[in-house]
């Protein structure tokens, strides 16, 4: 099987500092859903691991984000691509759940759930906590500028570089340059 694991809001879908809170504000990242059509096409498992505080915060509640996943699903498939499992961590950071990233408790759910080890398997994330995760289980971590990406070259570009992690433009180029 070959798995893939992405990162939700500024990977797939446009993020805010003020928290994706619905359906309606839930947007792709222009490409996004190409990308995962391209995956799916080209015999990927596709799954998603989601810091989701926005829970715990009050700011949504199940309902609301159940809603913007089936969104995601729904656009998916219209383009011809599905996303195979989205597990998803609603803790706060001061809360220091290891399912929440950098903790790769989420990553580890995925494993446990395909019966996969995850050396070397890529993780597409926008922030260093993803690519703290993705290294903490030995998965390969690409880092894509959109999303908060850019802000994250700002603050890590140098470790980023030290650690050869690749970077792209956004989740289409990368899979157009790395898997499909």
């Amino acid at each position: 099987m070959r798995l893939i694991v992405l990162d939700r809001d500024g990977v797939i879908n446009e993020d805010a500092d003020a928290f994706i809170k619905s359906a309606a504000e839930w947007v792709p990242v222009p490409g996004s859903m190409e990308a995962i059509a391209r995956l799916t096409q080209a015999g990927w498992t596709v799954a998603v691991a989601t810091n989701q505080s926005g829970l715990s915060r009050g700011l949504y509640d199940r309902v609301a984000l159940a809603q913007m996943h089936l969104k995601l699903q729904r656009l998916v498939a219209a383009a011809g691509g599905r996303v195979d499992w989205i597990s998803t961590a609603p803790y706060q950071a001061h809360e220091q759940s290891p399912a929440r990233k950098p903790g790769a408790g989420m990553l580890r759910a995925i494993a446990w759930r395909y019966g996969v080890d995850l050396a070397g398997v890529p993780f597409v994330g926008d922030t260093f906590s993803d690519v703290q995760a993705a290294l903490t289980v030995g998965m390969q971590p690409v880092l894509v500028r959109s999303g908060k990406g850019r802000r994250t070259l700002s603050s890590h570009g140098a470790e980023i570089e030290r650690l050869q992690v690749p970077v792209y433009d956004n989740l289409l180029t990368a899979v157009e340059r790395l898997w499909a």
